[in-house]
């Protein structure tokens, strides 16, 4: 039988197959291959309904640990915790890097001042400008649309929201949730582990939250998904710029501009640097 993993607790798995689900684990010889199954997975089933076979993947997270999907939302808090837009940048090249769509969604917009407000509309008015999706949770229809007949990942810092926004989509679902710590300024987790739901005519998962997350990416993919970049640096001086200490940088005289968001330059330089 051929099924998709929707649902990984340890190393337990449900495997969806036509209608029917069907609780698994892996045969012996993934382990001895040291190969792990995850959500997303399209799999082959032995008559025992242990996982035989993992069919090649067309794309795969490690954090989350989810496979197969068309998009991935990155849940950004603007307050408790508090706006992480290096995080969101480090999220951004690493779903890019490995062919899937960012959306970004800034949660907990009700906790802002107006000025506040004002800030994060200016925020979402440049990411859309240099081609993400970007939505508030204030902005449900919104969000709902882009869930039809896609594969998508909810995944982010703890804390930001993202069990309490596919309550509010879909009640029903009773995820858990919590309050964050205020002294830390950061979430406590309550999702465990990676389940995928349908939900407004596509599949989502949830994901437990994270406060930090590695970039294995080397300069030259890191440049690559800086999106505003590339109508400048075949300007540059220089074939090879790097578009840091180099002198005749056209980028960097974007930046001094405002025309390149000056916080996105500071962290592709903190990226690279590393």
């Amino acid at each position: 039988m051929k099924g998709t993993i929707i649902k990984a607790v340890s190393n337990h798995y449900t495997v969806l197959v036509g209608e029917e689900s069907y609780l698994c684990e892996g045969r012996g010889k993934l382990k001895h291959d040291k190969v792990k199954p995850k959500v997303g997975d399209m799999v082959q089933l032995d008559e025992e309904h242990r996982i035989l076979k993992i069919f090649p993947r067309k794309n795969e997270l490690i954090r989350p640990m989810i496979a197969n999907v068309d998009q991935a939302y990155v849940i950004t808090s603007t307050k408790h915790p508090n706006l992480d837009l290096y995080l969101l940048d480090k999220m951004l090249l690493l779903i890019q890097s490995h062919g899937i769509e960012p959306i970004i969604c800034f949660t907990k917009i009700d906790l802002l001042s107006e000025a506040e407000k004002k800030d994060i509309i200016l925020l979402k008015e440049y990411y859309e400008k240099i081609g993400y999706q970007v939505c508030t949770n204030e902005e449900m229809e919104k969000i709902k649309k882009t869930f039809q007949n896609k594969i998508g990942v909810f995944t982010g810092q703890t804390g930001a929201g993202k069990s309490t926004l596919l309550n509010r989509i879909d009640p029903k679902l009773h995820l858990a949730t919590n309050e964050i710590s205020y002294a830390l300024n950061r979430g406590k987790n309550t999702t465990t582990h990676v389940e995928l739901l349908k939900l407004c005519g596509g599949w989502i998962a949830d994901s437990p939250g994270f406060s930090d997350i590695d970039l294995h990416l080397t300069k030259e993919e890191i440049e690559k998904n800086m999106p505003e970049f590339r109508d400048y640096k075949s300007n540059c001086q220089y074939r090879d710029c790097t578009h840091s200490h180099e002198v005749d940088c056209e980028v960097k005289r974007q930046v001094e501009k405002k025309t390149i968001l000056k916080s996105r330059y500071e962290h592709y330089l903190k990226f690279i640097s590393r």
